[in-house]
């Protein structure tokens, strides 16, 4: 497994966010920020995230506490979704 980082001031000045945002986000847990040689990272993986985060930030003006509650939010419907999938697939097999 590969393991890119992204240089959070590369990815700031390229995207108009301010690095103590993502700094903040870091802090709270919300994506991971590893720092080596002073220099801080984050992984490529969570770039999605990050730019979800971002749009709610910037664009909707919703804090770092508002968007921790609404990424736990997702999470909730996201694993309700999948038992109601999988309660709709034993039904189905119980119907045959």
């Amino acid at each position: 497994m590969q393991n890119d980082l992204i240089i959070i001031s590369d990815y700031c000045s390229r995207c108009n966010i301010e690095p103590d945002f993502v700094m903040m986000l870091g802090e709270d847990g919300l994506i991971d920020i590893e720092i080596r040689n002073n220099v801080s990272y984050f992984p490529a993986e969570q770039l999605n995230e990050l730019e979800r985060y971002a749009h709610l930030y910037y664009d909707l003006s919703i804090n770092i506490e508002g968007i921790d509650a609404i990424r736990h939010l997702l999470a909730r419907v996201e694993d309700l979704q999948q038992k109601v999938r999988r309660l709709e697939n034993e039904l189905r097999f119980y119907r045959r």
